[in-house]
């Protein structure tokens, strides 16, 4: 029997991103409590641009778009919202939190190190650019890597492709 395996990959949906920014900023327009604070929201290629004229209401326009990114299932692990908090810029608070995608080397010396350590013996790890494959002869030892991974508290989301 051949080897199964498949890939951990840390991506997003672009469309839903899109979607839940948008659905974010017709809450914003409409509801009561930012009218007249010129609070609005807006992606720009990787980055989703907020800005509001106090620093409360740029965090609370953070906390609009965080509520429909959930409700539009993407992580708010790739959402890299900075600690500083919203700066001032002229009259108007700001707020750019880039999306991160994909694992860098160090998450994915994590990874194989989890699995290494924590995983079914049969399994083996391979490092390929920003993405982890796993093989094995046996798919529920796969299954239990994958039930592993998403029981692990990790700083990215993960998620599982070619399966074969």
């Amino acid at each position: 029997m051949a080897d199964s395996s498949f890939d951990i990959v840390s991506t997003y949906d672009k469309q839903e991103i899109a979607n839940a920014v948008n659905t974010a900023a017709k809450e914003i327009s409409n509801r009561y409590d930012f009218k007249g604070v010129g609070a609005s929201v807006k992606l720009s290629g990787e980055v989703i641009a907020m800005e509001a004229n106090s620093e409360e209401r740029c965090k609370a326009v953070l906390d609009v778009v965080q509520t429909w990114l959930v409700k539009r299932g993407v992580s708010l692990k790739h959402l890299d919202v900075p600690e500083a908090g919203p700066r001032l810029s002229g009259k108007e608070y700001k707020l750019d939190c880039p999306l991160k995608e994909g694992i860098s080397s160090e998450n994915a010396k994590k990874i194989t190190k989890l699995i290494r350590d924590e995983g079914p013996k049969s399994v083996k790890t391979q490092i390929q650019g920003d993405e982890v494959r796993v093989t094995s002869k046996s798919r529920d030892d796969l299954q239990a890597v994958q039930q592993l991974l998403k029981g692990a508290d990790l700083d990215i989301a993960l998620n599982f492709t070619n399966r074969r």
